[in-house]
């Protein structure tokens, strides 16, 4: 469920922060800790905040897009699934999707799909059903992707198959 700035309002009583410096506090506190412990539960509540559209301009404001395309470069494996999490509950917003597309996201988000954890995996290939546009499908459908794709159509994991199956027929058309 979406909410909106009065339901964000009512919630918060007069003396809470606001959404805005709560943002800020959370971005603040994933840059400031050194326990990675931490980092991860700060970048997974922000990745949880990215599916409301009302965050959105308050994301662009604190550069959490770019914390999200950084922590998906990571070694740590629950960075790169929070990170490319972020990504794909926020980039279906135009200005989001412009953002990562200019800013280097999709060869990121290409790289996630090797990894060995299901929800990067899904999460990558749901993230490039939505950054799908004329001018980036040749970059999206690469012959790696294909390849890649068509792998994960085959698996015995339904869930990866199935979303494989759909992103194959809905985006690849195979020349004959």
């Amino acid at each position: 469920m979406f909410t909106s700035q009065e339901y964000i309002d009512r919630k918060s009583g007069k003396d809470r922060l606001g959404r805005l410096e709560y943002l800020q506090a959370l971005v603040t506190e994933f840059q400031d800790t050194h326990k990675q412990d931490n980092k991860e539960q700060v970048l997974a509540n922000l990745a949880n905040f990215a599916y409301d559209p009302i965050n959105y301009e308050h994301f662009r404001k604190l550069n959490v897009l770019d914390l999200f395309l950084d922590s998906i470069t990571e070694e740590n494996e629950k960075m790169v699934e929070f990170g490319i999490g972020g990504i794909c509950n926020c980039c279906l917003d135009k200005q989001n999707k412009q953002f990562i597309i200019e800013n280097g996201g999709i060869p990121l988000i290409i790289n996630c799909l090797s990894s060995s954890t299901e929800e990067t995996v899904l999460s990558a290939l749901t993230s490039l059903m939505f950054l799908m546009t004329p001018a980036t499908t040749k970059e999206i459908l690469c012959p790696a992707v294909v390849d890649c794709l068509q792998e994960f159509a085959d698996s015995s994991n339904k869930r990866l198959s199935n979303l494989a199956k759909v992103f194959l027929k809905d985006y690849h058309k195979p020349s004959y």
